[in-house]
Order: C-alpha cells, then structure tokens, then sequence
C-alpha cells in the first residue's frame, strides 16, 4: 500500500500525510511540481521528524511515477463513482491524492483504474486531503490486514506482563 499525492499545493498538508504514512509504515509518492517550494529541508520541516522516518519516493512528473510504480491507481475523488464503503482494496494498491485546489488533471483521473468518493452529508464540498488520506487509508489497511503490528499488544503478551 502507499499514498501518492499528485503535485500538493500545501506544505502542512504534506506533513500531516508524512506523519501518518511514517506512523502506519506506507510509502509516500510525491509527483512534483508541489504548489511550495520543495526541498528536503522543506520536506523535513513539513513532516518534522517523521519525513526521515518515511519510505518518500518524488517523482518529476506523472509519466515518471507510472514508469516506476506499479501498482492499482485508487484515486480520492469528490467525483467518484465507487463509494469508500464500497470499495475492495488490494494490498498493493496506491492510493492517489490530487492538489488540493484543484485535484488531478483528467489525464491523471483517466488514468485511475478506480475512483473512490468518501461520502459526506448534502452540502458539504470536500475535506481536507490529510484527513481523508487518513480515512481511505484506515479502510484499505483494515481490508488487506495491512495494519502495523501493535506494540502494546506485544508488551501485554510479554512474561509477566497482565492484558
């Protein structure tokens, strides 16, 4: 499973997703340009400590990404024709994030081999990209099993130790 986010406009945004891909063990692909100046200094103070501790993969452009990751596109769309909840997840899929002004290019979105909308109540636009990275992604990691090992799980298990 990674997460690829598709030329971001916001730094933070990036962070945020850093930290929950460093947390969770996901690769993150990144397809530049980013809407902010982007270095590994910038990326370092967007995703604090935890860019160092993330599998980041950038990318000069969308044909680059293709060209070196396989893998399912699932993209997060408010277009989308597949709800979340309805959706199959496989344990190398990408899940794939646009700008967050504009999404994708149609290219890009043509090129999804599905399109996933997390639904929302009648009037609400969309959320935040990190937040609903962090939603597509804790379902597809609870469909593949994918999630990490729980460490305080381990420790209660330990001798000597009571659950």
């Amino acid at each position: 499973m990674r997460i690829c986010l598709h030329q971001p406009d916001i730094a933070g945004n990036v962070g945020t997703i850093l930290r929950l891909a460093a947390c969770l063990g996901v690769g993150v692909d990144i397809v530049e340009p980013c809407g902010f100046p982007f270095s590994d200094r910038a990326l370092r103070r967007a995703g604090m400590d935890y860019a160092d501790r993330t599998e980041i993969r950038r990318h000069a452009d969308w044909d680059a990404f293709r060209h070196a990751t396989p893998g399912r596109i699932v993209l997060l769309t408010t277009a989308g024709g597949t709800r979340l909840d309805e959706t199959r997840f496989a344990a190398n899929d990408i899940v794939l994030m646009g700008a967050e002004g504009s999404g994708v290019p149609p290219h890009v979105h043509d090129a999804a081999a599905l399109r996933v909308r997390i639904p929302m109540r009648a009037g609400y636009r969309s959320l935040n990209v990190a937040v609903a990275a962090g939603i597509a992604l804790a379902e597809a990691l609870r469909q593949t099993a994918g999630w990490p090992a729980d460490p305080a799980l381990a420790s209660a298990s330990a001798p000597g130790m009571k659950a």
